[in-house]
């Protein structure tokens, strides 16, 4: 990693994958300053020409939406490698919910490839805002991904380093980490795609992240999705601490869906995750946990909305196994609820 910390420094300091601390949390911030080589040699043979990229349509037409309006964008809940789950969830969700973030689904690590996903679920009339990491490409399979997503038409691309491979489904797999997300939200631009990154207010070094943001902001980033913060005042304070810094982003809160133990469950996975206090428990201990969850995150993307400097809510969270189709249609509801989406 070139550009770090990335979001899953524990609350400790420590690194998530590895027994000590985080060699990125006392340490300055790291000042763009483009792509890092892997090698540093010239090339053996010159590659043809390639055309010049053309913007994504779909993602200025979501530029274009953004600046009429709030957003909401929903995290896809659709089984891995399953079109018939990816085709109902997205038509359940088609007509409530602006756009849906697709990248690492909570439970399985291989996927369909981001552009193929974005085709797919475009075809059902729903935009697709991807996620594109570098714990499985090199910079190569990045520009390709990119090119693909480009022609495909998606909404947005989410640029993120990646979880590692040994906290997922598949240790056995050898992680690559050939880029991070600072430089592929660089290639991103590149490529013609409205960009989005993460930061994560409460996860170490909390003071550092408005300041990496803007180092995200310089590599490419339209917009910063936040990730669960604890509520709405944390993420008031980080968003100030970062336009004080000239930090000029969209920003997309992350709303904790929870409608049952299974999605609980998943969300606890989190990394640094903090969620607004007694917001989980007292969803469990209601008579009826979905309504009590539906309910809790409209009224919190309300909340969110009235943020200065935020553009849209992002319903976050997951299925749990079998209940993909049953979590889209909460999501619907929930956008709904809110009454800002199409």
């Amino acid at each position: 990693m070139e550009y770090g910390p990335c979001g899953g420094v524990e609350f400790d300091g420590t690194c998530e994958v590895a027994d000590h601390a985080c060699v990125f949390v006392n340490a300055a911030t790291v000042t763009w300053r483009g792509i890092a080589p892997a090698l540093r040699e010239p090339p053996r043979m010159m590659a043809d020409p390639v055309p010049d990229p053309v913007p994504s349509a779909g993602g200025e037409a979501m530029r274009e939406l953004i600046a009429t309006r709030p957003i909401v964008i929903a995290d896809f809940p659709a089984r891995a490698l399953d079109p018939d789950s990816l085709r109902d969830c997205a038509r359940t969700l088609r007509g409530h919910v602006d756009v849906v973030l697709a990248g690492d689904s909570g439970t399985a690590r291989v996927q369909f490839p981001p552009a193929y996903r974005a085709s797919l679920i475009q075809a059902e009339g729903l935009a697709a805002w991807m996620g594109v990491n570098a714990r499985d490409r090199n910079r190569v399979a990045l520009e390709a991904e990119l090119a693909a997503l480009a022609h495909a038409g998606a909404a947005g691309v989410h640029s993120v380093t990646g979880d590692h491979t040994r906290i997922g489904s598949r240790p056995d797999a050898a992680p690559v980490f050939d880029l991070d997300s600072t430089e592929i939200a660089a290639l991103a631009k590149r490529a013609g795609h409205l960009v989005s990154v993460a930061e994560a207010p409460l996860s170490p070094p909390t003071g550092q992240r408005p300041a990496r943001l803007l180092q995200k902001q310089h590599a490419g980033a339209d917009i910063c999705f936040v990730n669960h913060a604890g509520g709405v005042e944390p993420v008031r304070e980080f968003i100030a601490s970062a336009r004080a810094l000239d930090v000029s982003v969209g920003y997309i809160p992350c709303v904790p869906i929870i409608v049952d133990r299974g999605s609980a469950e998943l969300i606890r996975g989190f990394t640094s995750l903090a969620l607004p206090e007694g917001y989980l428990d007292g969803i469990l201990a209601a008579d009826d946990p979905r309504e009590a969850g539906i309910a809790a995150a409209a009224e919190l993307s309300a909340r969110f909305l009235e943020l200065e400097g935020v553009v849209g809510v992002d319903l976050s969270g997951g299925a749990g196994p079998g209940q993909e189709l049953s979590f889209a249609e909460a999501l619907a509801e929930i956008a709904d609820r809110i009454g800002v989406a199409a």
